[in-house]
């Protein structure tokens, strides 16, 4: 349930006002008062001079109190309006390490599907360089896969709620382990073509 913030701050400035309105009435009255001993008990325009004190004081207070609602709300909605942005730029952050995590798993599935296919390979490759080039792709695609997994994790760490919120421009990345792991599924992928080929 929200705190209502302006109508707790109306009644703190209605309480002011109270205060506020005894306290210029006491003050009024004692200048009445001496300005009857002044003049010896008669005066002249006295009533008026009170009454145009009194509403010059109430005006006063009216607007200093509109003054300081809006100031408030002012506050309010700039406070308002930092947050949205803070929200809408982790949201943005959130997404980007979707797509980088999404991107990573992909090349992680199809380095285990390479490697996985390849395995019926063995049977029909003659020992020697052949099988080399064969084992030398399976250690690449793995090293791919190990690279996706790093990179997903890195990824992961950035996008914890407080890495987010100290640096929220920041952008997401699964530095050299991701961009690697893409590179190393190629160059397994292309030991194993050279294997099949050979033989």
């Amino acid at each position: 349930m929200p705190v209502p913030w302006l109508q707790i701050l109306d009644a703190v400035i209605g309480v002011t006002d109270i205060v506020r309105s005894r306290k210029i009435r006491t003050m009024a009255d004692a200048q009445q008062q001496q300005q009857l001993l002044e003049t010896g008990g008669r005066a002249p325009g006295g009533l008026e001079t009170r009454l145009a004190g009194v509403v010059v004081a109430a005006l006063k207070e009216a607007f200093d109190r509109d003054a300081r609602r809006i100031e408030f709300e002012r506050d309010q909605a700039a406070a308002e309006r930092e947050r949205a942005d803070r929200a809408l730029r982790l949201e943005l952050r959130r997404q980007a390490g979707d797509r980088e995590i999404g991107r990573l798993r992909l090349i992680a599935a199809s380095a285990v599907t390479i490697w996985i296919a390849t395995l019926f390979l063995v049977s029909r490759v003659p020992p020697g360089g052949a099988r080399f080039a064969l084992g030398a792709g399976w250690l690449l695609l793995a090293a791919a896969a190990a690279t996706s997994f790093t990179g997903q994790s890195r990824v992961t760490g950035q996008l914890d709620v407080r890495d987010a919120i100290s640096a929220p421009d920041k952008p997401v990345s699964s530095g050299a382990a991701g961009q690697l792991s893409v590179w190393l599924v190629l160059a397994g992928l292309a030991l194993v073509g050279v294997a099949v080929l050979v033989a």
